[in-house]
């Protein structure tokens, strides 16, 4: 279970990025953390795997207190936080498979990682993972041969061979059409329920937020101003997150694209 104690996060510019915040997100729970540009959302998945330092506050990953944890430790419980990125973040030019096994550097040894040279059991899940993903042909290809689809699906991967307890996904799908958008989104709520997985999924898409997860919660100028499910995010709570808007057309587009989905 991760739990977010009272976190703040405030920059020298005095700008408070993060106010109080207070959040419990069970094993196996999807939670989409919703919020316009500046609400904190990035602040707050780089605050608990410490990418980013909090002011004050603590945050714990299965009663451990990650917010004091020395350099040796804070590198140990960062495998068990998978991370995926909006821009993907592979190495261009490695292939594939070198990108999945990228995920297991925190676990070999200096000079297995220099020369690549990975656990036949490392190597064996890579592969299973890329079959499930559905790019286990593309192995050998060079990371910038792939569409973004692809792209995102190897960082999916990459992130799953750490064995983690929890995702931290930042903008998944805002580099994607909306197809591809859909795929991904389906694609890291199944595998998160495949293996008990919780994560936190920050996304701009109010659409696909509501179609996919189980659990919202809404960001305004740092402070959670919603948590629900996606049923009780109304167009009046939109509104007071985003701004004026036809929320209406939102929701008929989500219970829209559902229908779709189903058929």
């Amino acid at each position: 279970m991760l739990k977010l104690d009272k976190l703040v996060k405030t920059y020298n510019t005095g700008d408070q990025a993060l106010k109080s915040v207070e959040l419990e997100i069970p094993q196996g729970q999807v939670l989409a953390l919703i919020g316009p540009s500046g609400a904190g959302k990035s602040t707050l998945i780089r605050c608990i795997n410490r990418l980013v330092e909090p002011t004050s506050g603590k945050v714990y990953l299965d009663g451990i207190e990650l917010t004091t944890l020395g350099s040796g430790a804070l590198r140990r419980e960062r495998r068990r936080m998978g991370m995926i990125f909006q821009e993907y973040a592979l190495v261009e030019r490695l292939t594939v498979m070198e990108n999945v096994l990228s995920g297991r550097l925190g676990y070999v040894g200096f000079w297995r990682s220099f020369l690549r040279r990975f656990p036949q059991s490392d190597v064996d899940n890579a592969y299973r993972l890329l079959d499930r993903v559905g790019l286990v042909h593309m192995a050998d290809k060079r990371a910038d041969e792939l569409s973004g689809g692809q792209r995102q699906r190897v960082g999916i991967c990459r992130a799953l061979i750490q064995d983690p307890a929890l995702l931290l996904v930042d903008e998944p799908t805002a580099s994607l059409d909306p197809k591809t958008s859909r795929q991904i989104m389906r694609l890291i709520v199944e595998l998160c329920s495949e293996r008990g997985l919780a994560a936190i999924i920050n996304i701009h898409d109010v659409a696909l937020a509501k179609m996919f997860v189980q659990r919202i919660v809404g960001l305004e100028s740092g402070a959670i101003v919603f948590d629900g499910v996606p049923d009780d995010l109304t167009p009046d709570m939109l509104t007071h997150i985003y701004g004026e808007e036809d929320w209406e057309a939102t929701i008929e587009k989500v219970e829209d694209e559902e229908q779709e989905a189903a058929q």
